[in-house]
């Protein structure tokens, strides 16, 4: 065991610093004055708290190429909520959902790209830069929030797919952009994930390849001891202070683990309740995507992330949905660009229907699991969403997005919100994203081209 030192020298990084063990466990240190003046930590912290509230969760579930307009609405409240066939599958959650109608990225609008152009800002509301030698967007709202929260998790966020990602071009830009809703920075997308049994190995594994032990104090003692040689007579009382605090939660921890009851709130699940998934990617897409939503679900009950993207399939989706009934001889991509064929209709809504019995499939499930005083969907933020309204028009004037969850009781739901008539300034989709952060404890001035969550939520 060893203190970490900086690569460059004998001295300790930082004043706050970390003991480090040979097997790469480390523990962050209390902020030392006789340490050096303080570099970029590279620790973890291990936080004790007494909030017995269960944590709000977010996740996006995005389907592309839009819904078919005739059959995208609602109207009413509650469980009296009048919905069109395209919604069909969400009948069982009005009650949970709002219906949100005329939000839009005015960046999207304006791109000539139809689909490029209006589908990587989903959740940024950036310019998608036309250069084909720069990639660039924006990072979006699931990675600020990851950056801002992602550390109480082992697992800053998930980024799930279907489709893997696509390097050919289209329209003259790359279709990294056609395959990426969550972008870690403004030039970076965040790794995109859709084999299951890596997701499943992501939570149910240490990331690291390693666990924090109950006992290592035990095994970092020594290197205490050591530590307390280069440091001065206050900072010597401190590091006493720290260690003593941390064998304290311990004691407490293994305490409550005898009459199976932790301190403040605690997971629903300790263990994995779900199969490992085998090593290849499912050849089934509806056994694909359900297996996704099952691990979002392990991802929330274990409490390993908070964050969740999944996209069902990329944008330009070649996909084949043959395995629906009464749909035949056609790729997603066509279906949704039918030039108002009635027969390719019909089989666009069954696609519509299919994407939101997915969403509701993941609401079914967490309602189901009872946390705190209500369900997980009570205590969780979910949405579901397009990049565009009517497809064949590449329309993105407005977007299809369906919430659901009552954010901890945050969120009042089984309404219909419409903003169509509204000034764009009323209208912008960054102002949603304001209002789900701050509902997620991290509250911005300014995000995208909003400076002002959206009214009425």
């Amino acid at each position: 065991m060893t203190v970490a030192r900086n690569p460059a020298g004998d001295r300790p990084i930082s004043r706050r610093g970390f003991l480090r063990g040979s097997s790469g466990l480390a523990l962050t240190l209390p902020w030392l004055d006789s340490f050096p003046i303080r570099a970029e930590d590279t620790g973890k912290r291990y936080v004790s708290t007494n909030d017995s509230r269960p944590p709000v969760r977010f996740a996006c579930i995005y389907f592309s190429n839009g819904v078919e307009p005739e059959h995208w609405w609602a109207r009413g409240r509650g469980a009296g909520m009048e919905i069109g066939p395209g919604l069909e599958p969400m009948r069982p959650f009005r009650e949970d959902m709002i219906f949100l109608r005329g939000l839009f990225n005015e960046q999207a609008v304006r791109h000539a790209s139809a689909h490029l152009g209006r589908m990587p800002n989903l959740l940024s509301g950036a310019w998608v830069s036309t250069d084909q030698g720069e990639i660039r967007v924006g990072q979006t709202m699931d990675q600020l929030l990851s950056r801002k929260i992602g550390s109480k998790t082992t697992v800053p966020s998930l980024v799930l797919g279907i489709e893997p990602t696509e390097l050919r071009l289209e329209d003259g830009l790359s279709m990294i952009y056609g395959s990426s809703i969550s972008w870690a920075t403004d030039t970076k997308p965040a790794t995109k994930e859709i084999y299951p049994s890596r997701v499943y190995d992501l939570l149910v594994g240490d990331t690291e390849g390693r666990r924090l032990d109950r006992s290592i104090l035990d095994h970092v003692l020594n290197d205490a001891h050591e530590l307390k040689h280069q440091i001065g007579r206050d900072d010597r009382r401190k590091l006493d202070e720290y260690l003593e605090s941390i064998r304290d939660v311990e004691q407490r921890m293994d305490r409550a683990s005898k009459d199976g009851r932790l301190e403040g709130w605690r997971p629903t699940l300790e263990k994995p309740d779900l199969p490992r998934p085998g090593d290849q990617i499912p050849q089934d897409i509806p056994d694909h995507m359900r297996l996704m939503m099952d691990l979002i679900v392990l991802a929330f009950q274990m409490d390993k992330t908070r964050i969740v993207t999944c996209m069902l399939n990329n944008d330009l989706s070649q996909m084949n949905f043959g395995f629906l009934e009464g749909v035949t001889g056609s790729l997603h991509l066509d279906l949704t660009h039918n030039g108002r064929e009635p027969e390719l209709e019909a089989m666009y809504l069954k696609t519509n229907q299919f994407h939101v019995a997915q969403f509701a499939y993941l609401l079914d499930r967490l309602k189901q699991i009872p946390e705190g005083d209500g369900t997980m969907l009570d205590h969780s933020l979910l949405m579901c969403c397009s990049n565009l309204f009517d497809g064949d028009r590449h329309q993105a004037d407005e977007m299809p997005i369906l919430l659901a969850g009552r954010a901890g009781g945050d969120l009042s739901t089984g309404r219909v919100l419409d903003y169509l008539d509204r000034n764009h300034e009323d209208r912008r989709a960054c102002s949603l994203y304001l209002s789900l952060m701050d509902r997620m404890g991290v509250s911005l001035t300014q995000f995208g081209d909003a400076d002002r969550p959206l009214a009425d939520l």
